[in-house]
Protein backbone atom coordinates (compact mmCIF):
# COMPACT_ATOMS: atom_id res chain seq x y z
CA UNK A 1 0.00 0.00 0.00
CA UNK A 2 1.30 3.46 -1.10
CA UNK A 3 0.87 6.63 0.91
CA UNK A 4 -2.02 9.15 -0.85
CA UNK A 5 0.17 11.82 -1.08
CA UNK A 6 3.47 10.81 -1.52
CA UNK A 7 2.56 7.37 -3.76
CA UNK A 8 5.66 5.80 -1.75
CA UNK A 9 5.09 3.43 0.88
CA UNK A 10 4.69 4.91 4.39
CA UNK A 11 6.89 4.42 7.31
CA UNK A 12 4.12 5.35 9.86
CA UNK A 13 0.96 4.64 7.94
CA UNK A 14 -1.92 6.13 8.93
CA UNK A 15 -5.92 5.60 7.80
CA UNK A 16 -8.50 8.50 7.57
CA UNK A 17 -11.60 7.50 9.38
CA UNK A 18 -13.61 9.69 6.67
CA UNK A 19 -12.11 8.34 3.13
CA UNK A 20 -10.29 5.19 4.02
CA UNK A 21 -7.49 6.58 2.46
CA UNK A 22 -3.63 5.75 3.52
CA UNK A 23 -1.28 8.72 4.58
CA UNK A 24 2.41 8.53 5.58
CA UNK A 25 1.43 10.49 8.90
CA UNK A 26 4.05 13.16 9.12
CA UNK A 27 2.64 14.27 5.60
CA UNK A 28 -1.19 14.20 6.20
CA UNK A 29 -0.35 15.82 9.53
CA UNK A 30 1.07 18.83 8.27
CA UNK A 31 -1.31 19.15 5.42
CA UNK A 32 -3.96 19.32 8.15
CA UNK A 33 -1.91 21.85 10.46
CA UNK A 34 -1.81 23.98 7.24
CA UNK A 35 -5.55 23.24 5.63
CA UNK A 36 -7.33 21.29 8.01
CA UNK A 37 -8.97 18.85 4.99
CA UNK A 38 -8.39 15.68 3.48
CA UNK A 39 -5.93 16.72 0.98
CA UNK A 40 -7.67 14.13 -1.93
CA UNK A 41 -11.51 14.35 -1.16
CA UNK A 42 -11.51 17.99 0.10
CA UNK A 43 -13.75 17.03 3.03
CA UNK A 44 -13.16 18.83 6.55
CA UNK A 45 -10.48 16.66 8.21
CA UNK A 46 -8.94 16.48 12.26
CA UNK A 47 -6.37 14.42 13.59
CA UNK A 48 -8.89 12.69 15.19
CA UNK A 49 -10.24 11.14 12.31
CA UNK A 50 -6.90 9.87 11.90
CA UNK A 51 -5.91 6.28 12.61
CA UNK A 52 -2.77 4.30 12.95
CA UNK A 53 -2.50 1.35 11.25
CA UNK A 54 -0.07 -1.39 12.69
CA UNK A 55 2.19 -2.53 9.95
CA UNK A 56 5.41 -5.07 10.40
CA UNK A 57 8.78 -3.09 9.55
CA UNK A 58 9.03 -2.31 6.37
CA UNK A 59 12.16 -1.63 4.53
CA UNK A 60 11.93 0.14 1.25
CA UNK A 61 13.36 -1.83 -1.95
CA UNK A 62 15.98 0.58 -3.64
CA UNK A 63 14.99 2.13 -6.45
CA UNK A 64 15.47 0.73 -9.71
CA UNK A 65 17.78 3.84 -11.18
CA UNK A 66 20.00 3.60 -7.95
CA UNK A 67 20.29 0.03 -8.25
CA UNK A 68 22.48 -0.28 -11.28
CA UNK A 69 25.76 2.01 -12.79
CA UNK A 70 23.33 2.56 -16.23
CA UNK A 71 20.15 3.61 -14.04
CA UNK A 72 22.53 6.11 -12.21
CA UNK A 73 23.97 7.53 -15.77
CA UNK A 74 20.40 7.69 -16.40
CA UNK A 75 19.28 9.67 -13.54
CA UNK A 76 22.16 11.94 -13.94
CA UNK A 77 21.37 12.51 -17.63
CA UNK A 78 17.82 13.86 -16.62
CA UNK A 79 19.36 16.02 -13.92
CA UNK A 80 21.26 17.54 -16.19
CA UNK A 81 18.74 17.53 -19.03
CA UNK A 82 16.44 19.47 -16.50
CA UNK A 83 19.18 21.78 -15.47
CA UNK A 84 19.68 23.05 -18.96
CA UNK A 85 16.47 23.69 -19.46
CA UNK A 86 16.20 25.28 -16.55
CA UNK A 87 19.09 27.93 -17.62
CA UNK A 88 17.61 28.05 -21.04
CA UNK A 89 14.17 29.58 -19.47
CA UNK A 90 16.14 32.10 -17.24
CA UNK A 91 18.16 33.49 -20.00
CA UNK A 92 14.91 33.76 -22.35
CA UNK A 93 13.71 35.67 -19.44
CA UNK A 94 16.49 37.88 -19.37
CA UNK A 95 16.47 38.68 -22.77
CA UNK A 96 12.87 40.21 -22.48
CA UNK A 97 13.50 42.27 -19.64
CA UNK A 98 16.43 43.49 -21.49
CA UNK A 99 14.30 44.19 -24.58
CA UNK A 100 11.62 46.03 -22.15
CA UNK A 101 14.47 47.99 -20.18
CA UNK A 102 15.72 49.42 -23.65
CA UNK A 103 12.11 49.95 -24.48
CA UNK A 104 11.66 52.04 -21.40
CA UNK A 105 14.74 53.79 -21.83
CA UNK A 106 13.83 54.75 -25.13
CA UNK A 107 10.24 56.06 -23.97
CA UNK A 108 12.44 58.53 -21.41
CA UNK A 109 15.04 60.07 -23.99
CA UNK A 110 12.19 61.04 -25.96
CA UNK A 111 10.60 62.16 -22.94
CA UNK A 112 12.94 64.22 -22.04
CA UNK A 113 13.47 65.65 -25.95
CA UNK A 114 9.70 66.82 -25.97
CA UNK A 115 9.99 68.45 -22.51
CA UNK A 116 13.36 70.29 -23.52
CA UNK A 117 11.45 71.28 -26.94
CA UNK A 118 8.74 72.95 -25.08
CA UNK A 119 11.15 74.76 -22.40
CA UNK A 120 12.91 76.39 -25.18
CA UNK A 121 9.38 77.51 -26.43
CA UNK A 122 8.24 78.48 -23.37
CA UNK A 123 11.26 80.52 -23.26
CA UNK A 124 10.85 82.11 -26.48
CA UNK A 125 7.23 83.07 -25.58
CA UNK A 126 8.60 84.44 -22.44
CA UNK A 127 11.10 86.27 -24.52
CA UNK A 128 8.75 87.68 -27.31
CA UNK A 129 6.79 89.04 -23.65
CA UNK A 130 9.55 90.59 -21.94
CA UNK A 131 9.92 92.23 -25.63
CA UNK A 132 6.39 93.70 -25.46
CA UNK A 133 6.39 94.49 -22.26
CA UNK A 134 9.75 96.85 -22.85
CA UNK A 135 7.44 98.91 -25.24
CA UNK A 136 5.31 100.11 -22.47
CA UNK A 137 5.85 100.11 -19.10
CA UNK A 138 3.41 98.57 -16.35
CA UNK A 139 1.25 100.72 -15.20
CA UNK A 140 0.57 101.76 -11.45
CA UNK A 141 -2.62 100.16 -10.87
CA UNK A 142 -1.09 96.80 -11.81
CA UNK A 143 0.90 97.37 -8.56
CA UNK A 144 0.22 95.91 -5.35
CA UNK A 145 2.46 96.08 -1.90
CA UNK A 146 1.62 92.80 0.13
CA UNK A 147 3.74 92.37 3.41
CA UNK A 148 6.49 90.09 3.85
CA UNK A 149 6.76 90.29 0.30
CA UNK A 150 4.58 87.51 -0.84
CA UNK A 151 3.84 89.23 -3.98
CA UNK A 152 4.64 92.81 -4.72
CA UNK A 153 3.35 93.50 -8.13
CA UNK A 154 1.90 91.31 -11.19
CA UNK A 155 5.83 90.88 -12.43
CA UNK A 156 5.80 88.31 -10.54
CA UNK A 157 4.01 86.47 -13.16
CA UNK A 158 6.71 87.63 -15.92
CA UNK A 159 9.34 85.53 -17.15
CA UNK A 160 12.84 85.46 -16.72
CA UNK A 161 14.60 88.09 -18.56
CA UNK A 162 11.18 90.56 -18.47
CA UNK A 163 12.97 94.08 -17.92
CA UNK A 164 11.04 97.47 -17.81
CA UNK A 165 11.60 100.43 -19.74
CA UNK A 166 14.87 102.16 -19.91
CA UNK A 167 14.88 105.63 -20.72
CA UNK A 168 18.27 106.49 -19.92
CA UNK A 169 19.75 108.97 -17.31
CA UNK A 170 18.45 112.00 -18.09
CA UNK A 171 20.08 115.42 -17.78
CA UNK A 172 17.77 116.39 -15.01
CA UNK A 173 19.52 113.44 -13.13
CA UNK A 174 22.95 114.13 -14.11
CA UNK A 175 22.62 117.86 -12.69
CA UNK A 176 21.11 116.32 -9.21
CA UNK A 177 23.90 113.96 -9.03
CA UNK A 178 26.37 116.97 -9.64
CA UNK A 179 25.03 118.96 -7.20
CA UNK A 180 25.11 116.55 -4.53
CA UNK A 181 28.96 115.86 -5.27
CA UNK A 182 29.72 119.44 -4.96
CA UNK A 183 28.06 119.84 -2.12
CA UNK A 184 29.59 116.87 -0.40
CA UNK A 185 33.00 117.68 -1.90
CA UNK A 186 32.41 120.80 -0.70
CA UNK A 187 31.34 119.37 3.18
CA UNK A 188 34.20 116.67 3.43
CA UNK A 189 37.31 120.02 3.01
CA UNK A 190 35.40 120.88 6.10
CA UNK A 191 34.74 117.70 7.94
CA UNK A 192 36.48 116.73 11.26
CA UNK A 193 36.66 114.06 13.52
CA UNK A 194 33.51 113.80 15.62
CA UNK A 195 34.28 113.71 19.09
CA UNK A 196 32.10 111.14 19.96
CA UNK A 197 33.92 108.89 18.05
CA UNK A 198 35.67 105.67 19.69
CA UNK A 199 38.98 105.89 20.50
CA UNK A 200 41.97 103.94 19.81
CA UNK A 201 42.09 102.30 23.46
CA UNK A 202 38.72 101.60 23.66
CA UNK A 203 38.44 99.47 20.72
CA UNK A 204 41.71 98.03 21.94
CA UNK A 205 39.15 96.40 24.67
CA UNK A 206 36.56 95.55 22.15
CA UNK A 207 35.05 92.01 23.66
CA UNK A 208 31.78 89.94 22.47
CA UNK A 209 28.84 91.41 24.25
CA UNK A 210 26.64 89.46 22.60
CA UNK A 211 25.35 86.60 19.79
CA UNK A 212 21.93 86.52 18.90
CA UNK A 213 20.55 83.61 16.49
CA UNK A 214 18.75 85.83 13.76
CA UNK A 215 18.39 83.18 10.68
CA UNK A 216 17.45 79.52 10.14
CA UNK A 217 19.21 76.49 11.45
CA UNK A 218 19.07 74.46 8.60
CA UNK A 219 20.55 76.84 6.10
CA UNK A 220 23.02 78.71 8.59
CA UNK A 221 25.64 81.49 6.98
CA UNK A 222 24.29 85.60 7.12
CA UNK A 223 26.27 86.52 3.84
CA UNK A 224 25.51 90.54 4.30
CA UNK A 225 25.32 93.37 7.16
CA UNK A 226 24.07 96.64 6.57
CA UNK A 227 23.42 99.15 9.94
CA UNK A 228 21.37 102.20 9.85
CA UNK A 229 23.34 104.74 11.71
CA UNK A 230 20.67 106.59 12.50
CA UNK A 231 18.69 104.28 14.37
CA UNK A 232 21.10 101.73 15.44
CA UNK A 233 19.25 98.70 13.22
CA UNK A 234 21.46 96.51 12.39
CA UNK A 235 20.20 94.02 8.76
CA UNK A 236 21.32 90.68 7.66
CA UNK A 237 20.95 89.01 4.33
CA UNK A 238 21.07 84.86 5.06
CA UNK A 239 21.55 81.89 3.15
CA UNK A 240 18.30 80.83 4.61
CA UNK A 241 16.71 83.50 2.08
CA UNK A 242 15.87 85.96 4.50
CA UNK A 243 16.29 89.38 5.12
CA UNK A 244 16.66 90.53 9.04
CA UNK A 245 15.95 93.62 11.05
CA UNK A 246 17.56 93.63 14.50
CA UNK A 247 17.24 96.50 17.04
CA UNK A 248 20.50 96.39 18.64
CA UNK A 249 19.55 98.27 21.79
CA UNK A 250 16.48 96.79 22.20
CA UNK A 251 18.17 93.30 21.46
CA UNK A 252 15.09 92.11 19.54
CA UNK A 253 14.06 91.07 16.30
CA UNK A 254 11.99 93.92 14.83
CA UNK A 255 11.38 91.93 11.21
CA UNK A 256 12.18 89.38 9.22
CA UNK A 257 11.62 89.70 5.26
CA UNK A 258 10.96 86.32 2.94
CA UNK A 259 9.93 86.62 -0.45
CA UNK A 260 13.50 85.41 -2.09
CA UNK A 261 13.82 82.08 -3.14
CA UNK A 262 17.69 81.75 -2.73
CA UNK A 263 20.25 83.27 -0.92
CA UNK A 264 20.06 87.07 -0.04
CA UNK A 265 23.90 88.39 -1.22
CA UNK A 266 23.25 92.17 -0.31
CA UNK A 267 21.40 94.30 2.27
CA UNK A 268 20.94 98.22 2.52
CA UNK A 269 19.29 100.72 4.08
CA UNK A 270 18.13 104.01 2.35
CA UNK A 271 18.64 106.64 4.84
CA UNK A 272 15.65 109.13 5.50
CA UNK A 273 13.66 107.13 3.43
CA UNK A 274 12.05 104.45 5.74
CA UNK A 275 13.40 102.34 2.88
CA UNK A 276 15.05 98.55 2.91
CA UNK A 277 16.77 96.86 -0.33
CA UNK A 278 17.91 93.32 -0.73
CA UNK A 279 19.75 91.41 -3.26
CA UNK A 280 19.54 88.06 -4.04
CA UNK A 281 21.09 84.78 -5.75
CA UNK A 282 17.35 84.52 -7.40
CA UNK A 283 18.64 87.19 -9.42
CA UNK A 284 16.30 89.68 -8.14
CA UNK A 285 16.01 92.89 -6.11
CA UNK A 286 13.63 93.91 -3.59
CA UNK A 287 12.18 97.35 -2.52
CA UNK A 288 10.97 97.24 1.10
CA UNK A 289 8.87 100.01 2.39
CA UNK A 290 8.91 100.72 6.13
CA UNK A 291 4.75 101.34 7.24
CA UNK A 292 3.40 103.35 10.04
CA UNK A 293 2.94 99.84 11.94
CA UNK A 294 7.21 99.07 12.24
CA UNK A 295 6.08 96.52 9.09
CA UNK A 296 7.66 96.52 5.97
CA UNK A 297 5.98 96.05 2.54
CA UNK A 298 7.66 94.86 -0.49
CA UNK A 299 6.77 97.68 -2.50
CA UNK A 300 8.99 96.74 -6.01
CA UNK A 301 10.64 93.28 -7.29
CA UNK A 302 13.24 94.12 -9.57
CA UNK A 303 13.83 91.27 -12.75
CA UNK A 304 16.48 92.78 -14.78
CA UNK A 305 19.58 90.56 -14.18
CA UNK A 306 19.62 87.26 -15.70
CA UNK A 307 22.24 85.71 -13.15
CA UNK A 308 22.81 86.51 -9.08
CA UNK A 309 22.71 90.05 -7.88
CA UNK A 310 25.79 89.95 -5.61
CA UNK A 311 26.02 93.94 -4.71
CA UNK A 312 23.66 96.59 -4.12
CA UNK A 313 24.61 100.23 -3.14
CA UNK A 314 22.59 103.28 -2.62
CA UNK A 315 23.68 106.46 -4.25
CA UNK A 316 24.59 109.81 -1.99
CA UNK A 317 20.96 111.07 -2.61
CA UNK A 318 19.45 108.15 -1.28
CA UNK A 319 17.27 108.44 -4.52
CA UNK A 320 19.04 106.35 -6.69
CA UNK A 321 20.82 102.99 -6.73
CA UNK A 322 22.81 100.73 -8.10
CA UNK A 323 23.36 96.73 -8.57
CA UNK A 324 25.67 94.62 -9.79
CA UNK A 325 25.48 90.97 -11.16
CA UNK A 326 27.11 87.83 -12.06
CA UNK A 327 25.67 88.59 -15.58
CA UNK A 328 28.40 91.22 -16.33
CA UNK A 329 26.38 94.25 -15.79
CA UNK A 330 25.37 96.90 -13.31
CA UNK A 331 21.75 98.84 -13.10
CA UNK A 332 21.21 102.18 -12.16
CA UNK A 333 17.23 102.66 -10.79
CA UNK A 334 15.52 105.02 -9.43
CA UNK A 335 14.43 104.44 -5.77
CA UNK A 336 11.01 106.04 -6.07
CA UNK A 337 9.67 104.09 -8.85
CA UNK A 338 12.13 100.97 -9.07
CA UNK A 339 12.78 102.03 -12.45
CA UNK A 340 15.76 100.51 -14.35
CA UNK A 341 17.22 104.35 -15.94
CA UNK A 342 20.07 102.01 -17.29
CA UNK A 343 22.01 98.68 -17.70
CA UNK A 344 25.87 98.84 -17.82
CA UNK A 345 27.15 96.16 -19.67
CA UNK A 346 31.10 96.62 -20.74
CA UNK A 347 31.98 94.64 -23.96
CA UNK A 348 35.46 94.25 -22.84
CA UNK A 349 34.30 92.39 -19.59
CA UNK A 350 32.99 88.88 -19.37
CA UNK A 351 33.40 88.37 -15.52
CA UNK A 352 30.86 89.14 -13.99
CA UNK A 353 31.05 91.70 -10.67
CA UNK A 354 30.99 89.67 -7.18
CA UNK A 355 31.22 93.59 -5.33
CA UNK A 356 29.41 97.50 -5.98
CA UNK A 357 29.64 100.48 -4.12
CA UNK A 358 29.58 104.56 -4.28
CA UNK A 359 31.79 106.53 -3.50
CA UNK A 360 31.18 108.72 -0.96
CA UNK A 361 30.46 111.77 -3.53
CA UNK A 362 28.26 109.69 -5.89
CA UNK A 363 29.94 110.35 -9.10
CA UNK A 364 31.96 107.34 -9.02
CA UNK A 365 31.25 103.80 -8.62
CA UNK A 366 33.79 100.93 -7.95
CA UNK A 367 33.28 97.41 -8.73
CA UNK A 368 34.88 94.15 -8.64
CA UNK A 369 34.93 91.21 -10.75
CA UNK A 370 35.12 87.59 -10.83
CA UNK A 371 38.43 87.90 -12.69
CA UNK A 372 39.83 89.81 -9.62
CA UNK A 373 39.77 93.15 -11.34
CA UNK A 374 38.58 96.30 -9.60
CA UNK A 375 36.42 98.73 -12.27
CA UNK A 376 35.96 102.25 -11.68
CA UNK A 377 33.27 103.94 -12.94
CA UNK A 378 31.93 107.53 -13.67
CA UNK A 379 28.19 107.63 -13.03
CA UNK A 380 27.36 110.18 -15.19
CA UNK A 381 29.12 109.30 -18.29
CA UNK A 382 28.93 105.50 -17.35
CA UNK A 383 32.00 104.93 -18.74
CA UNK A 384 34.95 102.81 -17.13
CA UNK A 385 37.77 105.46 -16.56
CA UNK A 386 40.09 102.89 -14.42
CA UNK A 387 41.03 99.97 -13.85
CA UNK A 388 42.97 98.19 -10.69
CA UNK A 389 44.69 95.05 -11.15
CA UNK A 390 46.71 93.21 -9.04
CA UNK A 391 44.21 90.92 -6.96
CA UNK A 392 43.99 87.27 -6.94
CA UNK A 393 40.81 85.50 -6.97
CA UNK A 394 37.16 87.31 -7.52
CA UNK A 395 37.06 91.06 -5.29
CA UNK A 396 34.78 90.04 -2.58
CA UNK A 397 34.45 93.44 -0.99
CA UNK A 398 34.39 96.33 -1.71
CA UNK A 399 34.76 100.13 0.10
CA UNK A 400 35.41 103.70 -0.08
CA UNK A 401 36.50 105.80 2.90
CA UNK A 402 35.05 109.17 3.65
CA UNK A 403 38.16 111.04 3.33
CA UNK A 404 37.45 110.38 -0.44
CA UNK A 405 40.12 109.45 -1.21
CA UNK A 406 41.07 105.86 -0.25
CA UNK A 407 39.53 103.26 -1.67
CA UNK A 408 39.99 99.61 -0.03
CA UNK A 409 39.23 95.94 -1.88
CA UNK A 410 39.46 92.53 -0.51
CA UNK A 411 40.08 89.19 -2.52
CA UNK A 412 40.99 85.97 -2.08
CA UNK A 413 45.09 87.01 -1.23
CA UNK A 414 44.11 89.75 1.12
CA UNK A 415 42.92 93.60 1.42
CA UNK A 416 44.54 96.18 -1.22
CA UNK A 417 44.52 100.03 -0.31
CA UNK A 418 44.38 102.19 -3.37
CA UNK A 419 45.02 105.95 -3.62
CA UNK A 420 42.31 107.36 -5.62
CA UNK A 421 44.14 110.74 -6.74
CA UNK A 422 46.89 108.67 -8.16
CA UNK A 423 45.20 105.43 -9.21
CA UNK A 424 47.21 103.30 -7.51
CA UNK A 425 47.91 100.52 -5.07
CA UNK A 426 49.50 101.89 -2.31
CA UNK A 427 49.68 99.29 0.86
CA UNK A 428 48.98 95.31 0.83
CA UNK A 429 47.66 93.36 3.93
CA UNK A 430 48.04 89.44 3.09
CA UNK A 431 46.39 88.38 6.61
CA UNK A 432 45.42 84.72 6.23
CA UNK A 433 46.60 81.80 4.10
CA UNK A 434 46.02 80.69 0.62
CA UNK A 435 43.15 78.99 1.72
CA UNK A 436 41.64 81.65 3.70
CA UNK A 437 39.71 84.34 1.70
CA UNK A 438 39.39 87.90 2.85
CA UNK A 439 35.56 87.92 2.72
CA UNK A 440 34.89 91.81 3.95
CA UNK A 441 36.25 94.81 4.42
CA UNK A 442 34.59 98.34 5.86
CA UNK A 443 35.39 101.97 6.38
CA UNK A 444 33.72 103.04 9.39
CA UNK A 445 32.00 106.47 8.75
CA UNK A 446 34.31 108.95 10.26
CA UNK A 447 37.21 107.10 7.94
CA UNK A 448 39.29 106.43 11.30
CA UNK A 449 39.06 102.77 11.15
CA UNK A 450 38.99 99.96 8.72
CA UNK A 451 37.94 96.75 9.83
CA UNK A 452 38.65 93.27 7.84
CA UNK A 453 37.24 90.09 8.05
CA UNK A 454 37.95 86.35 7.11
CA UNK A 455 39.25 83.56 9.23
CA UNK A 456 39.37 86.59 12.56
CA UNK A 457 38.56 90.19 12.17
CA UNK A 458 41.29 92.93 12.41
CA UNK A 459 41.02 96.73 12.98
CA UNK A 460 42.85 99.01 11.57
CA UNK A 461 43.78 102.68 12.08
CA UNK A 462 43.79 104.28 9.17
CA UNK A 463 47.33 106.22 8.19
CA UNK A 464 48.32 107.63 5.16
CA UNK A 465 50.01 106.60 2.08
CA UNK A 466 53.28 106.95 3.50
CA UNK A 467 52.08 106.59 7.23
CA UNK A 468 52.11 102.76 8.77
CA UNK A 469 48.43 101.37 9.45
CA UNK A 470 48.48 99.77 12.40
CA UNK A 471 46.27 96.83 13.54
CA UNK A 472 44.86 98.12 16.95
CA UNK A 473 42.88 94.90 17.68
CA UNK A 474 42.28 91.38 16.35
CA UNK A 475 38.85 89.75 17.56
CA UNK A 476 38.87 85.71 17.03
CA UNK A 477 35.92 84.43 14.68
CA UNK A 478 33.93 82.78 17.81
CA UNK A 479 31.33 80.90 15.07
CA UNK A 480 33.60 77.72 14.96
CA UNK A 481 33.29 77.60 10.90
CA UNK A 482 36.37 80.03 10.69
CA UNK A 483 35.00 82.21 7.93
CA UNK A 484 33.19 85.63 9.33
CA UNK A 485 31.93 86.58 5.76
CA UNK A 486 30.60 90.68 6.69
CA UNK A 487 31.87 93.00 8.97
CA UNK A 488 30.40 96.53 9.66
CA UNK A 489 31.06 99.18 11.75
CA UNK A 490 28.42 101.11 14.14
CA UNK A 491 27.61 104.39 15.28
CA UNK A 492 30.99 106.28 16.56
CA UNK A 493 32.47 102.82 15.91
CA UNK A 494 30.77 102.48 19.11
CA UNK A 495 30.63 98.43 18.39
CA UNK A 496 31.26 96.06 14.99
CA UNK A 497 28.55 94.02 13.92
CA UNK A 498 29.94 90.76 12.16
CA UNK A 499 27.98 87.68 10.55
CA UNK A 500 29.61 84.26 10.20
CA UNK A 501 28.54 80.87 8.24
CA UNK A 502 26.20 80.92 11.16
CA UNK A 503 23.17 82.06 11.94
CA UNK A 504 24.24 84.43 14.36
CA UNK A 505 25.13 88.12 14.40
CA UNK A 506 27.71 89.20 16.79
CA UNK A 507 28.27 92.52 18.25
CA UNK A 508 31.62 93.21 19.44
CA UNK A 509 32.41 96.33 21.33
CA UNK A 510 33.20 98.22 25.25
CA UNK A 511 31.37 95.91 28.02
CA UNK A 512 28.63 98.54 29.25
CA UNK A 513 30.64 99.29 32.38
CA UNK A 514 33.86 100.18 30.49
CA UNK A 515 31.75 102.31 28.05
CA UNK A 516 29.64 104.28 30.64
CA UNK A 517 33.14 105.32 32.24
CA UNK A 518 34.71 105.98 28.68
CA UNK A 519 31.56 108.13 27.82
Amino acid sequence: MNCSISSEVPEEPVVSKKSGLLYEKRLIERHIADYGKCPVTGEPLTMEDIVPVKTGKIVKPRSLTAASIPGMLGMFQNEWDALMLSNFALEQQLHTARQELSHALYQHDAACRVIARLKKERDEARSLLAQAERQAPLPASAVTAVSNGKRASEEEDMGPGAKRMRPGVSDSIIAELTECNAALSQQRKKRQIPPTLAPIDALERYTQLSSHPLHKTNKPGITSIDINLLKDIVATGGIDSNAVLFGRTSGEILSTFSGHSKKVTSVKFVAHNDVFLSGSADKTVRIWQGSEDGNYNCRHILKDHTAEVQAVTVHATNNYFVTASLDATWCFYDLSSGLCLTQVEDPTNSMGYTSAAFHPDGLILGTGTIGSTVRIWDVKSRGNVANFDGHTGAVTAISFSENGYFLATAAHDGVKLWDLRKLKNFRSFELYDQDTPTNSVDFDHSGSYLAIAGSDIRVYQVGSVKAEWNCIKTLPDLSGTGRATCVKFGPDARYLAVGSMDRNLRVFGLPEEDASTES
